[in-house]
């Protein structure tokens, strides 16, 4: 009897989660298929029957992921009062929880320098989710699209400096430097 086609897009979210997260955590190189598929409770046989390849596979999860956070930040600014919502993202962006929970954080400082020897197909996801992460911010700072470009630059960079160092004291420096510079920035 063959699968309905809720099944089969509840099966692809369950291996699209699975890849987002793992991701996440490890990177594109160091995730395979077969640890992906076993993420979902799935065979690794089952891949091809909802993905082309793990180009597409990176390519999707880049778009869940960026848009994951999206969503994230927009419900955090949305509890806050009109002008104190950009410096509600920056809080939650900079924060030791964003920092350390890397299976549900910002995807973008740990897959930039993979996505930048990526296939066209994933760059192009990438370029695009990206692209609309600005726009929200710029949303955010009065349709200041150049302002947004630096705040998120500089946000990601200081996420990613804050991930990689092995003192807790200077990640933390990192992290509070960077949110009083960006807030700041912002209120320029």
């Amino acid at each position: 009897m063959p699968y309905t086609k809720t099944h089969k897009m509840e099966v692809r979210r369950k291996i699209l989660k699975s890849a987002t997260q793992a991701f996440r955590i490890s990177g594109i190189k160091e995730v395979s298929v077969p640890q992906i598929m076993k993420g979902a409770g799935l065979t690794h046989g089952g891949f091809y029957a909802h993905f082309e390849s793990k180009d597409q596979l990176v390519a999707e999860a880049c778009r869940n992921a960026i848009e994951e956070t999206i969503t994230l930040l927009r419900n955090s600014a949305d509890k806050s009062p009109e002008n104190e919502k950009i410096q509600t993202v920056i809080e939650h962006y900079l924060s030791t929880v964003h920092r350390d929970k890397l299976e549900e954080s910002c995807i973008i400082p740990t897959l930039s320098v993979e996505i930048s020897r990526s296939s066209g197909e994933v760059r192009q996801v990438f370029t695009e989710e990206i692209t609309r992460f600005f726009s929200f911010i710029s949303g955010l700072l009065g349709n200041n699209d150049q302002k947004s470009m630096a705040l998120i630059s500089t946000m990601i960079g200081s996420l990613l400096l804050a991930r990689s160092v092995n003192d807790p004291e200077l990640s933390a420096k990192i992290l509070t430097a960077s949110k009083s510079y960006v807030k700041e920035l912002v209120s320029v």
